[in-house]
């Protein structure tokens, strides 16, 4: 029985793909939702995946975006209703299908966050499953969309820190030896921000050893050694050796070691804007540093109203910090809290 129900739906694909083959794009997606969804209102979700999956990949190697765009969303629309969990053949179909799209085809990218959706409701990551953020991300970086690489690889797995510290380094050689460093920090800082403190030291090694083997007699690299650490110093690019001294507090957990270093460095982190925030988070995260209290404004004119008497209120006149918008290419892990 199982065996002819089997074949049922293999005609049923095979029929379907015919239809795509004749160029009858439209009218292969419309029969695909159709049939799906009489086995998805049966519960029979392993037939309606089956064909889901099948006619979307025909589609998008036919070069039809839009409507294997749509099958594949309908697709993770089944495994929600199925309440299917993330393993390696529900992943599997769906990385199969993300790889056919073309770059630049708009459906991919709500096709992207719906997997990460289900993945994250169904499954034991927050944020979205790293496999599928490190898919994503790899091939957003492929075609140099570096923003949507970011956000993804910085949420992937073991091997996103090399592939993202690949691109930001070949990003950076458009640019002066000077801006190293703020190329590097796109990379380490956001996996430091989601504690990452591995993948942000891989960045890191990454980064500089091809910066050492490109431009390292030009830039005047030089080897240090102490009792306690092997670092190298990049004498005319300072926020670079921050980075790499930054990296070393956290190991350590030094907070007397992290206010040293950004004493030291201060006038270089002050032209920055960028790195402002995450260094506040940084501090907190990782030395206990608690970051400067945000201005409340109703309670600062409340307090200005009542002559400010020990409430808090920041004095007449007085200087506040500005709120600090946190950039785009550092984005907190979202789902992690």
């Amino acid at each position: 029985m199982a065996a002819a129900k089997a074949d049922k739906i293999a005609k049923i694909i095979t029929r379907l793909q015919e239809r795509i083959g004749d160029g009858d794009y439209y009218e292969a997606q419309q029969q695909t939702r159709v049939v799906a969804a009489r086995y998805t209102k049966a519960a029979n979700w392993d037939a309606a995946i089956d064909i889901l999956y099948n006619v979307a990949q025909s589609l998008l190697k036919a070069g039809q975006g839009g409507s294997g765009g749509d099958l594949c969303v309908l697709l993770v629309d089944t495994y929600k209703a199925a309440e299917l969990k993330p393993d390696a053949s529900s992943k599997g179909k769906l990385l199969t299908c993300l790889r056919l799209f073309q770059a630049g085809e708009p459906t991919r990218k709500k096709f992207v966050g719906e997997i990460l959706g289900w993945s994250s409701k169904f499954g034991e990551y927050p944020a979205g499953d790293p496999e599928l953020h490190h898919v994503a991300g790899s091939l957003y970086a492929e075609e140099h969309e570096t923003y949507d690489a970011e956000r993804h690889l910085v949420l992937g797995t073991k091997d996103s820190a090399e592939v993202l510290a690949r691109m930001e380094y070949e990003w950076f050689k458009e640019d002066e030896s000077h801006t190293a460093a703020l190329y590097a920090s796109r990379a380490i800082l956001p996996y430091l921000l989601t504690a990452n403190v591995r993948a942000a030291n891989t960045a890191y090694r990454f980064f500089t050893s091809s910066l050492n083997q490109d431009k390292g007699s030009a830039i005047g690299v030089q080897d240090v050694s102490s009792n306690s650490a092997d670092i190298r110093v990049y004498p005319s690019i300072p926020l670079l050796n921050f980075l790499g001294l930054l990296l070393l507090a956290v190991q350590r957990g030094s907070a007397d070691l992290y206010r040293q270093l950004t004493t030291k460095y201060a006038p270089h982190i002050k032209e920055v804007d960028m790195w402002h925030e995450p260094l506040e988070m940084i501090a907190e995260m990782y030395f206990g540093i608690s970051r400067p209290r945000q201005s409340n404004p109703l309670m600062d004119m409340m307090s200005g109203f009542f002559g400010g008497g020990g409430g808090g209120g920041a004095p007449a006149g007085g200087s506040r910090r500005p709120a600090v918008k946190a950039p785009t290419p550092l984005p907190t892990a979202e789902g992690l809290d």
